[in-house]
């Protein structure tokens, strides 16, 4: 099939893309600048110009699709917002020019929406309202299942890990050496899910090439990783102190992050994988993240 992916020159995207090069499927990549074209036309992918900025820009390549997988997010968290809210329009936009036939749309949002404190299933919801502005995606994807769009959702961890992270643990390792010390928040026994972005792509295509309407997916490998683990890893690989902060504390350890630093949410993927026949194979985060490629 001929697939439309968005963020095909991100952390995920890449992944999303060879994957599905190697499964034989025709890729188009999008691409808003000449060096992100360039990522995008090396790893043997047709690319297409646009911007998620510019929702509209994506239309032609997605209603030239067999399927569209979007994997796109601006994580300029200053902007959180209005980024969230601009994800909404594009998973509308890409929708749209779907609309009035059977081809999928596989958008992308996070465990991390899910209420705390208990198992997250793939048939867990956010709560209503949400805190998070990141909600917009899942509440886009509704909207467009209500209009009888064929549009599923995936579901990643906080942390998505493997060689090239750019995302939350690498902010962890950044305020680590920021402050001398690898900190956790009380006991450190909260929990991350977690996944490696190869085993991720596996579930973003399958989800594409079952095609179930209004599925939800958790690419989720590691149920909940304590982040007090998270923590003596970087502690050690930076030989600093790993210290507990209280939460007074963590908000000016982590600023930004303490959200983050303090999220507790475990979730299951045996849905997923019963349904997508998805078995994750690589590393644990843990085994990862004690790999020189997170410290160079």
């Amino acid at each position: 099939m001929r697939i439309f992916v968005t963020g095909a020159s991100g952390f995920v995207g890449t992944a999303v893309v060879r994957e599905l090069l190697q499964a034989g499927h025709e890729v188009v990549g999008l691409a808003r600048s000449d060096a992100a074209a360039k990522i995008v036309a090396r790893a043997g992918a047709l690319v297409h110009r646009g911007d998620v900025e510019r929702p509209e820009s994506l239309a032609r390549a997605a209603s030239e699709a067999d399927a569209v997988i979007h994997t796109a997010f601006n994580h300029d968290f200053s902007k959180f917002k209005a980024n969230s809210e601009n994800d909404r329009k594009v998973i509308d936009a890409l929708g749209s020019a779907l609309a009035g036939s059977k081809r999928s749309l596989v958008i992308t949002s996070g465990i991390g929406l899910l209420p705390s404190g208990q198992l997250a299933t793939e048939q867990t919801m956010p709560p209503s309202p949400s805190p998070s502005p990141r909600v917009a995606s899942e509440e886009a994807a509704r909207a467009l299942m209500a209009r009888s769009i064929n549009v599923s959702v995936v579901r990643l961890p906080p942390s998505t890990h493997g060689e090239g992270d750019h995302g939350f643990v690498p902010t962890l390792i950044r305020i680590a050496r920021e402050r001398g010390t690898s900190a956790y928040v009380g006991d450190g026994l909260n929990r991350w899910p977690a996944v490696h972005r190869v085993d991720a792509a596996k579930v973003f295509r399958l989800a594409m090439e079952r095609a179930i309407p209004g599925a939800y997916y958790h690419a989720v490998a590691e149920e909940g990783v304590p982040f007090r683990e998270i923590a003596e890893v970087i502690g050690r690989r930076l030989t600093v102190p790993v210290v507990a902060k209280g939460q007074e504390e963590a908000a000016a350890h982590f600023t930004w992050f303490a959200h983050f630093a303090t999220m507790n949410v475990t979730a299951s993927s045996k849905q997923t994988q019963e349904r997508l026949q998805w078995r994750p194979t690589l590393p644990g985060l843990i085994a990862d993240l004690d790999q020189p490629y997170y410290f160079a």
